[in-house]
C-alpha cells in the first residue's frame, strides 16, 4: 500500500453487505491483498486506490445476479481478479475458470487463489482464442477487456448453447451494441440484453451486455 493511501480499503457498510452476502469477508480480504500489492505488481494505478472498494472491487459484483443458477464461468482477461475473483467468492457451487495470457499475473491469481482458499477456481495461462473447442462454459464474463465486436470472437466460441457472453461496459455501451450486430449473428447470438445495474442505489450505473447463444 502506499504511503499516500490512509483512507481504509474496504468500505464496511450494510449496503456492501447486502451485495456481497456471505462472501464478504473473502472478497473484503481479496481488496487488501490487491490494496497493499496491486500497484506495486502492475495490476492497478496508483490513482485506482482510493476507489478500489467502490469501483472495481464492489463494481465487479454486478455481473452475480445474470449468471447461471449452475454451471461453469470463464472470466476472459481476469488480470487482477476483476471480477473473476469476487464472483467465485460470492458463487462457489459454479466452476470458475480465470483466462489470463500474463504470466505474472496468473501467479498472483494463483497465489489469491491460495489464500482465500478458493477451490472451484482453475487458472488458464493463455489468450482466450487458444481454448476454442477445448472449453465450454455456461458464461463467460469480461471487464475492460476489448470493443464488443472483437471480444465476441474472443469469448463466444466459450459459449456452451443457451448461455451468454456477460461484459461490463460504459456508457457507449448501445453503440458497441449497434457495431458488434453482424458478428453476434455469424457467432449464433439469439438476444442481446443491455442490463442498467444501480448496485448501491446511489444513481451509479454499470452496464452489462448480456448475449445469448441460440439453445442446440
Amino acid at each position: 500500500m502506499t504511503e499516500e493511501q490512509t483512507d481504509p480499503v474496504v468500505v464496511d457498510d450494510e449496503r456492501s453487505r447486502q451485495v456481497l452476502g456471505l462472501a464478504w469477508g473473502v472478497v473484503a480480504r481479496f481488496a487488501e491483498m490487491l490494496a497493499d500489492q496491486g500497484e506495486l505488481r502492475g495490476l492497478i494505478g496508483p490513482r485506482e486506490l482510493p476507489r478500489l472498494w467502490t469501483r472495481h472491487v464492489l463494481n465487479s459484483a454486478a455481473v452475480a445476479r445474470f449468471l447461471p443458477s449452475e454451471g461453469s464461468l470463464a472470466d476472459v482477461g481476469s488480470g487482477a481478479g476483476l471480477p473473476g475473483i469476487v464472483l467465485a467468492a460470492m458463487r462457489p457451487e459454479l466452476e470458475v475458470h480465470l483466462i489470463e495470457p500474463m504470466e505474472r499475473r496468473v501467479a498472483w491469481l494463483g497465489e489469491v487463489r491460495d489464500e482465500l482458499d478458493l477451490d472451484n477456481v482453475r487458472l488458464h495461462h493463455c489468450r482466450a482464442e487458444e481454448l476454442h473447442g477445448q472449453l465450454e462454459v455456461t458464461a463467460v464474463t469480461a471487464r475492460a477487456v476489448a470493443a464488443l465486436d472483437k471480444l465476441a470472437r474472443m469469448t463466444m466460441p466459450l459459449v456452451a448453447p443457451g448461455g451468454s457472453l456477460l461484459a461490463q461496459k460504459g456508457r457507449r455501451a448501445d453503440d458497441e451494441v449497434q457495431k458488434a450486430d453482424r458478428v453476434f449473428a455469424r457467432l449464433g447470438v439469439s438476444r442481446v440484453v443491455v442490463h442498467e445495474v444501480d448496485l448501491l442505489g446511489d444513481g451509479e450505473i454499470t452496464r452489462v451486455v448480456e448475449a445469448s447463444r441460440v439453445n442446440a
